[in-house]
């Protein structure tokens, strides 16, 4: 009687051990095939063109006439999307000047021109300053007489 307890007990952890063994392998098979559906997704996303891109430096060139602007060795293309600055207020492309420093973002193009989202000629505006200057006045105590 003791014997054949025990051989049932056995039995059952046996089955019960084969029964866990095709889970883990049919996870492997499930996660590959979820894989392979993901890899067109993934290589969509990688398609997609990525964010904006920084740039400063000083323009080393300007024409008017294509709408480009080099600073460097980069040559920049502005579009009719391209937001122009300078000293913090909007402007054209006819207020650069060739020695300016410049910054801005942009994009790369399928075609491999760097294009301009936005641009700044000049200083870039000191914000932090005004408001760090504005803080200090407002915190000054007000002389009574």
């Amino acid at each position: 009687m003791k014997k054949s307890i025990v051989h049932i007990g056995l039995l059952a952890l046996l089955i019960g051990a084969i029964g866990f063994i095709p889970s883990p392998a049919l996870g492997q098979a499930a996660k590959a095939e979820s894989n392979q559906k993901a890899s067109p997704e993934k290589e969509q996303k990688s398609a997609k063109r990525p964010g904006a891109l920084p740039f400063r430096g000083k323009v080393t060139a300007i024409n008017k006439t294509a709408k480009t602007v080099t600073v460097g060795e980069r040559v920049f293309y502005l579009t009719a999307d391209t937001r122009i600055l300078k000293g913090g207020n909007k402007a054209t492309l006819e207020d650069a000047v060739v020695g300016e420093e410049v910054g801005g973002s942009y994009r790369k193009a399928d075609d491999g021109k760097l294009m301009v989202q936005m641009i700044r000629f000049g200083p870039k505006p000191d914000t932090q300053g005004a408001k760090k200057g504005r803080a200090k006045k407002e915190a000054q105590p007000k002389k009574v007489d």
